[in-house]
């Protein structure tokens, strides 16, 4: 925690002004009690009422200075906490999107989320409370007890006797309540992620009626959570009444033996009842010391959690500096492997291939035959564990990653659109794109006639993840948006999965003529997408099994023929 406490340097200033606002309204709240003890033993006991009025005036001053000064504190420390909390949210953003896919794997999606805010929220309650007690509270104990030694020494005494209990059972409850609020927030990264598959898999879940099953999981999830959260706050609140006992107990032994020595005249009645508000002061530091000690172990989990986001080191860096060529859209891959992390075997070994400018190459396989990973590793998603990956005869390990994406057109497996107009989504594969280009993308993509159906056109509003349009016109809609780059490079990876066989033939005749100076990469599981293809690469358990046109392959490779057989026959049957 102490290493996320740096970031607040930038409001060192304002942070100095809320402990000095807080400085003054505690030493405005020890003057009270003595304030008042004054005119009960000289004002009341003499009858001096131009006394009483005075020093009452004096005291209704400080009383105001003293909350003038705590609505002042309050105000500056929010700011602080909410500030902070603002600017670490935007580290953590700054550095998931730093990522690759290998770091998002380690993590998961569903913690990263709970990272970047509860986590967050937590660490910012901490500092909130810390910027008002951690001046507060020790000012607070060591003056009333000064301010109580002054009265009478015999009754302060009680209360030093009883500030090491306290002190004792804050740590050991502390102690033994960290663990439990790690726990917790694992909890909790466990919930969203039940949560999270329940919101976006809705449809699989109900047309396999899995309701019930989803609803145990949640339950069973909700109640870990339950459970660990119980046991740590039934143990955080064991605080409370151990210090209103205490506090209670204080004050009967003070008032007991106070009331003996103001009847022996040893002690005046004013001084004892600023000895009873002090250790209500003494007390009411201790628990809010106490509260700060129930909120620390949670947030010292949530900032471990979160240092271990910020500490991560990406495995894909960009290079010191960055190389350039004068080839245009060259993609080459030389004998290149890799391996998921934990994967028995290879995803891909010895992958080797050109493709050149003006040429469609096609990948076609079975499920995990490694299409995927091969077009993931040319943006640079996956770094190659042997070999290299060469864009423009440049290893893309020697290219700034925005200079490298620069140069692609990608179009995912699952089609993903944002949040906004359809505009918007456009212009998210070129910035500032004119309407004139945006329609020529959707013509292309075949995506212009269900736009123009629509009441705004353009501006047509796009739901959470594009659930307000149909698979095919998100996928129409995502290869537009990586055909209004116009990149060197294009990348569809199994991108007309969703599309009838009518409109994959126009779209793909369309994209022949658009992409004819650049170079077209496509993976698919649908022979008639790819078959004509100036080349086409055939995957079976990470190798390469086969190269060529359709027909030298339906000759040449028994794989591909198998895949043609049982594809094409089945569709004339």
């Amino acid at each position: 925690m102490l290493r996320l406490f740096k970031g607040l340097k930038p409001y060192w200033l304002t942070i100095v002004g809320t402990l000095l606002l807080i400085f003054v309204f505690t030493l405005t709240d020890l003057n009270l009690p003595n304030l008042m003890s004054d005119i009960v033993d000289t004002g009341i006991v003499e009858g001096d009422i131009s006394y009483i009025l005075r020093v009452g005036g004096l005291m209704l001053l400080v009383a105001l200075v003293g909350t003038a000064a705590s609505i002042l504190a309050n105000y500056l420390g929010a700011k602080v906490a909410i500030g902070y909390s603002r600017d670490l949210r935007q580290q953590v953003f700054e550095k998931v999107e730093s990522f690759s896919l290998n770091e998002f794997n380690s993590i998961g999606t569903a913690s990263l989320i709970t990272r970047t805010t509860n986590d967050i929220t937590q660490v910012q309650q901490v500092i909130l409370i810390m910027l008002r007690m951690m001046v507060q509270a020790p000012i607070m104990i060591v003056g009333a007890l000064i301010m109580s030694f002054e009265k009478d020494v015999e009754l302060t005494k009680i209360i030093i006797y009883i500030i090491p209990i306290l002190f004792i059972s804050i740590f050991l409850i502390a102690r033994f309540a960290m663990p439990m609020f790690q726990l917790v927030q694992k909890r909790i990264d466990k919930l969203n992620l039940v949560v999270r598959e329940n919101l976006t898999g809705t449809r699989v879940i109900r047309v396999f009626n899995k309701q019930k099953f989803e609803e145990d999981r949640f339950n069973e999830a909700n109640l870990d959570l339950t459970k660990i959260a119980m046991k740590a706050n039934r143990l955080m609140g064991l605080l409370m009444p151990l210090m209103m006992v205490l506090l209670n107990v204080s004050i009967v032994i003070v008032m007991w033996f106070g009331a003996q020595r103001v009847d022996l005249g040893e002690l005046q009645v004013g001084n004892l009842m600023a000895i009873i508000q002090y250790i209500g002061q003494i007390m009411f530091s201790l628990m809010m010391l106490s509260m700060m000690f129930v909120m620390i172990p949670r947030a010292q989990a949530s900032a471990v959690r979160i240092n271990e986001v910020l500490n991560m080191q990406p495995i894909i860096n960009d290079p010191k500096t960055s190389k350039t060529s004068d080839l245009h859209g060259v993609v080459e891959f030389k004998d290149v492997s890799y391996e998921y992390e934990g994967a028995e075997n290879p995803a891909i070994s010895g992958i080797s291939f050109t493709a050149k400018p003006g040429e469609i190459l096609a990948i076609i396989g079975g499920t995990g035959s490694g299409k995927s990973t091969i077009v993931n590793m040319i943006p640079r998603f996956y770094d190659a564990a042997k070999g290299q990956v060469l864009v423009n005869g440049i290893d893309v390990r020697d290219m700034s990653q925005e200079e490298l994406r620069q140069k692609i057109g990608y179009v995912p497996q699952k089609a993903v659109l944002f949040t906004g107009t359809i505009r918007d989504n456009i212009q998210y594969g070129l910035e500032g794109a004119t309407d004139e280009q945006i329609q020529h993308a959707l013509d292309v993509a075949q995506a212009a006639d269900f736009v123009s159906k629509k009441k705004e056109g353009l501006d047509s509003e796009i739901a959470q993840g594009g659930t307000n349009v149909s698979g095919g016109q998100k996928q129409r809609l995502s290869i537009a948006r990586a055909i209004v780059r116009k990149p060197e490079i294009y990348i569809f990876d199994d991108s007309f999965s969703a599309l009838d066989f009518k409109t994959d033939a126009k779209l793909r005749a369309a994209l022949k003529e658009e992409t004819k100076e650049a170079t077209t990469i496509i993976v698919a599981q649908r022979v008639s997408t790819i078959m004509d293809a100036d080349r086409i690469l055939v995957l079976n358990e990470g190798h390469i099994v086969g190269d060529g046109t359709h027909d030298e392959l339906v000759r040449n490779c028994d794989i591909y023929k198998e895949i043609v057989d049982s594809q094409l026959k089945g569709e004339e049957e």
